[in-house]
């Protein structure tokens, strides 16, 4: 007897022929959800269940991926394996034979994908039931929506649920006629443990009217949410756009001035805490620095805080149909429904209190990972499962539907300020590194786009797993670039058209964790959203301006006061600090330099744009601050 399937919606599918036979000719039940209600139950394995263990057969052994806990406020998705629990750098590998940077399988693996590829589709038409997944990738309310499908094994359908918390998905029942999948994203858990030595690994096979996506993992980093985005790039570079890795808020000051501010750079580069409001000691006062030697405090005060109006947590889309020419300002929107939102900063009550409040007691259900779990509790955001006694995961995780956040603005933003984020190392003269970098720098839009050339992951990342340790390294073009499939120099030509398109927007540079000898967290950067929204932007007289002792800063403010507080000089201008000097600075400034020269050489290739070959020869060529601003001019 045949499996019951979903027909009629089945039927207004048109479905590249290997999807086709898994849907329509195998004996798994198809399930294509109609409510978020219906994907939670499936997640848990039945509508009354608490628990729910996630066994694949692996060569006769069963083994469990997944532990799926309910709780008063969601569910709440575990991994035994601590590899699984935040993502691998390099999980992507490429099957076709497109254009690439990347790894492919056949250099990697030493043998072509397309038996796994078979193998994938006919296991997965063994399975008892197959959670199918409609959604649009994009903005769907904007006009710029992707059909996709994610195709998941009935037994761990908790990944289906997760998607579409991310990504959104459409009801069985309003599925449209003709809909044509551009990507599909196959789930087979048990493959990473049969080929690939249990590892995180998602293969990309680019076909000529779609893209592929082979998701041999459960954790949904490098697939449900980063696997999205590679869709979008893909897109985006056959197309001549590009979907920017950034957070971006509209800031009101109490005296009704408004900023948008677009914050980029790696994974732990401050991109969703700039969307948080400013944390504040129990009096009131902000903690802005703490001298890790002395334990000396740095205060300001700052009496009325900023309205944040959230726009973009992660992938922002910069659509040529969005684009207004006229302001000479870049545009985006959302291309999130839910947004992944990582809280191993939150690490006791009353941390952030706007998210407990939101977590604690959601509208909705709503979807935790990597945190303690009891069945019919409350998941307490605070409370994070360990890797090991007494190390918490550095990578909790919660899906926040973009719907429940305060003050969401729907729609395009212009974007005033463009900020890069970098995680930066405590820097003395006893280890001297490259935390030289002030509260905030102004750059040249050509250091602007240099700095997303190369995109310095930084220090201490607990996003992702990372061999290198504490060492510098590139995240790779537009801090995206793990997610892309294509050719790095195409990525660098769209986001240098990008800049020179848009010259009334401006951009800075915010480190977090230290500024030289201080501990800042992300305090820095929330003080400096104060103070560019109340001085209105990033536009700055020359005589408030000096070059930075190292060119690649660009400039330094020679002063910043902000609620009658001014701040400490050696913020802004490291080598006054004490403790760290002009030769400390000097050599984190060779360090920074040298890794910037060797990043930047992979790029000066026949296909660079013109206007990038000058840019990047001045950077091997040590020029001055003047010298970029004189590349690209600012209106």
């Amino acid at each position: 007897m045949a499996a019951k399937k979903n027909n009629s919606a089945i039927n207004k599918m048109l479905l590249h022929q290997c999807l086709n036979d898994i849907v329509k000719k195998s004996n798994a039940e198809i399930i294509i959800p109609e409510t978020k209600e219906e994907l939670f139950d499936l997640a848990m394995g039945g509508k009354d269940k608490k628990t729910n263990d996630i066994y694949f057969d692996v060569n006769g052994e069963k083994i469990r991926e997944a532990y799926i806990t309910k709780c008063k406020n969601g569910i709440v998705i575990n991994f035994d394996d601590i590899s699984l629990r935040r993502r691998d750098p390099n999980s992507m590998v490429i099957a076709d034979d497109l254009p690439t940077d990347k790894p492919t399988h056949m250099e990697r693996f030493g043998k072509p994908f397309e038996p796994i590829r078979q193998e994938t589709f006919e296991w997965l038409k063994q399975q008892d039931s197959l959670v199918i997944v409609p959604f649009y990738a994009g903005n769907i309310s904007m006009g710029i929506g992707y059909p996709c499908l994610a195709v998941v094994p009935g037994n761990a359908a908790f990944f289906a649920t997760a998607l579409a918390e991310l990504q959104g998905f459409i009801p069985a029942s309003k599925l449209p006629n003709y809909f044509k999948p551009k990507a599909v994203i196959y789930v087979a858990p048990p493959f990473r443990h049969t080929h690939y030595e249990g590892k995180q690994i998602v293969v990309h096979n680019r076909l000529y009217d779609m893209q592929e996506i082979f998701s041999y993992n459960l954790y949904l980093g490098p697939s449900a949410k980063k696997g999205v985005y590679s869709i979008l790039l893909h897109i985006g570079e056959e197309e001549g756009w590009v979907t920017l890795h950034a957070s971006t808020v509209k800031v009101v000051t109490p005296y009704e001035l408004e900023l948008t501010i677009m914050h980029e750079g790696a994974s732990g580069g401050g991109k969703s805490e700039m969307t948080e409001p400013i944390h504040r000691e129990p009096d009131g006062k902000v903690l802005l620095a703490t001298n890790i030697r002395t334990g000396e405090e740095t205060y300001v005060n700052i009496t009325d805080t900023v309205t944040l109006n959230p726009i973009t947590d992660d992938m922002a889309l910069a659509h040529p149909t969005i684009q207004d020419n006229t302001k000479r300002k870049l545009v985006v929107c959302d291309a999130e429904y839910g947004w992944f939102l990582r809280v191993d900063h939150i690490d006791q009550y009353g941390t952030e209190p706007e998210t407990e409040k939101a977590c604690c007691h959601p509208k909705e259900p709503l979807v935790f990972l990597n945190m303690n779990a009891v069945p019919d509790s409350t998941c307490l955001i605070w409370d994070h499962i360990e890797d090991s006694p007494g190390v918490p995961c550095p990578n909790p995780r919660i899906i926040m539907p973009r719907k429940l956040k305060n003050n969401i603005v729907y729609g395009t933003a212009e974007v005033d300020v463009r900020s890069f984020g970098i995680r930066t190392p405590p820097t003395t003269k006893e280890h001297p590194d490259y935390g030289i970098i002030g509260m905030f720098h102004v750059l040249p839009p050509a250091l602007g786009w240099i700095w997303r050339l190369v995109a310095p992951r930084g220090f201490a990342n607990p996003s992702i797993i990372d061999s290198a340790g504490n060492a510098m390294k590139s995240e790779g073009v537009g801090s995206y670039w793990p997610f892309a499939t294509g050719k790095k120099v195409d990525q660098a030509n769209l986001l240098l058209k990008q800049i020179v398109d848009t010259p009334s927007t401006r951009y800075v540079l915010i480190p977090n964790q230290y500024i030289g000898a201080y501990k800042v967290g992300f305090a820095g950067e929330w003080v400096t959203r104060e103070y560019l929204a109340r001085r209105g932007g990033a536009r700055f007289k020359p005589e408030q301006l000096e070059a930075a002792r190292c060119s690649l800063l660009g400039y330094i403010p020679k002063s910043v006061k902000i609620d009658g507080t001014p701040i400490n000089p050696g913020l802004l201008k490291v080598n006054l600090q004490g403790r760290v000097g002009n030769d400390t600075y000097d050599i984190g400034a060779k360090k920074l330099t040298d890794f910037f020269k060797e990043q930047v050489k992979k790029f000066n290739t026949a296909d660079l744009d013109p206007l990038g070959k000058k840019i990047i020869d001045a950077v091997l060529n040590d020029a001055t601050v003047e010298d970029y601003y004189n590349l690209i001019p600012k209106l």
